[in-house]
């Protein structure tokens, strides 16, 4: 029987397609610098069916990707040439939430945001706040190991996840971890979790949820230097304080977020924004607050503000998490990098970067997590113009470089995907590499989940 016909006996012939204007939306997900050819899209409805298709693959030796809402930065979602898309958008259930347990069991399609929206009720939401979570699901979240500004106290996904069930490339369905929160001999989920869907597809997953913190307090500062707001980032975290978010962004991040819908207001010459949050308990988030603001006024903060109100501390995070989006107001394309550098080394970082942006003639806005040291600088082109996309990439991989010189990383949420696989090369030994490739063997010995991705022998 033709797999076409047999995909169709699994899912029903609705949620199987060849056409091109439906492969088209799938060939790319949010890195837009590389695209892949798909034969075929299956829209599976339940974890038995996943299994199914995947056992079906495996015996035809088709390989596949699992996608979620297509938000990775990283080409983690890219598909591969001839080979199937499991788009798992049809299994976006949240199937129960236990405010007791303060547990929430859901499928890999619920969207991000949708979680804490359920949760709420219940004086309960999830932490992990990707600048994507009113698009990204659940299952690429654990597939990349998602942070978001909140990620410097509340830690990232792997961080609140106690179980999932998985299905591996040849269809077998396994269960990891567990909900005593005491992973066995081998941690398995922490393996899979970070994987980029190139050890398994993760069908369900138990998540911790957090108690709604009773206090928060929101504040801007304003800073003629990036040097200056670096330096009141390093005297907030040296007061002993772990901020629930400490965020930065530069003149030109600044430029795009006020023309975008969120307009909060900044003043037009400055060289740093910053917004910190502090939450918890009343009586210690004032204490803390009170730091934040001095470790501000010591570093020369020309404006320091808190919010006054939940719409104002609303809009500032608004105005910074819709950061990524509003380059498109500034350049007919951006590319965004995701580098990690030592807190410390911020203010080298940024010099770093703006070399890059001279030497390649690219304007580059700096929109990052200064709490972590987590770096997103976007670079900005035109595609319409001839060799810009080979010196836009080979400006990226300059950043990298400087990341690793600073005795950082190549990533710190996005992924390796198809991006960074040479930065990858270069951040580990061959013997660390070969490490890593012989778990991804151990799991899919014949190459067909989410190959490509991570290792540049492009299995």
């Amino acid at each position: 029987m033709r797999l076409w016909d047999e995909l169709i006996r699994i899912v029903g012939p609705r949620f199987v397609s060849r056409e091109d204007a439906v492969l088209s939306t799938y060939r790319t997900d949010a890195f837009t610098l590389h695209d892949g050819d798909p034969a075929l899209v299956v829209w599976p409805r339940d974890a038995g069916e996943v299994a199914a298709v995947m056992r079906l693959l495996y015996a035809r030796g088709v390989p596949l990707v699992a996608r979620g809402g297509g938000t990775s930065l990283s080409g983690g979602a890219v598909p591969p040439t001839a080979g199937v898309v499991l788009h798992l958008s049809r299994m976006n259930r949240i199937v129960h939430i236990d405010p007791i347990r303060r547990l929430a069991e859901v499928e890999p399609g619920v969207v991000n945001q949708h979680l804490s929206r359920a949760a709420h009720p219940f004086g309960l939401y999830y932490a992990p706040d990707p600048s994507s979570q009113q698009a990204c699901t659940l299952g690429g979240n654990l597939a990349e190991n998602a942070g978001g500004p909140h990620c410097l106290k509340y830690g990232v996904t792997v961080n609140h996840v106690l179980q999932a069930d998985v299905v591996l490339p040849d269809g077998t369905p396994v269960r990891m971890g567990s909900l005593t929160a005491a992973p066995g001999a081998l941690d398995e989920l922490g393996a899979l979790i970070g994987s980029e869907g190139t050890l398994g597809v993760i069908v369900r997953a138990w998540v911790t949820l957090l108690p709604i913190p009773p206090a928060h307090i929101t504040f801007m500062g304003i800073f003629d230097t990036v040097d200056d707001a670096s330096r009141a980032v390093s005297a907030v975290i040296a007061a002993g304080i772990v901020p629930a978010a400490l965020e930065m962004m530069d003149p030109l991040a600044v430029t795009a977020v006020e023309r975008g819908r969120y307009r909060v207001g900044y003043p037009e010459s400055l060289g740093a924004v910053l917004l910190a949050e502090v939450d918890g308990e009343s009586g210690r988030v004032s204490e803390e607050a009170h730091l934040v603001e001095d470790a501000f006024r010591r570093h020369s903060a020309r404006l320091l503000r808190r919010a006054e109100s939940e719409a104002e501390r609303d809009l500032w995070w608004a105005n910074r998490k819709t950061a990524f989006g509003a380059m498109g107001l500034l350049a007919r394309h951006y590319y965004v990098q995701d580098g990690v550098i030592p807190q410390s080394r911020l203010p080298d970082a940024l010099s770093a970067i703006a070399a890059v942006s001279r030497a390649y003639a690219l304007p580059i806005a700096n929109v990052f997590h200064a709490g972590d040291g987590n770096l997103h600088p976007l670079l900005l082109y035109d595609d319409q113009k001839p060799d810009t996309v080979r010196r836009v990439v080979q400006a990226g991989h300059e950043i990298l470089s400087a990341c690793l010189a600073l005795g950082g990383s190549v990533s710190g949420e996005h992924g390796i995907g198809i991006e960074k696989r040479e930065d990858l090369a270069r951040q580990y030994t061959p013997a660390e590499l070969r490490m890593q490739r012989a778990l991804k063997d151990a799991f899919d010995p014949r190459g067909l989940i989410n190959p490509g991705k991570i290792f540049l022998d492009g299995r």
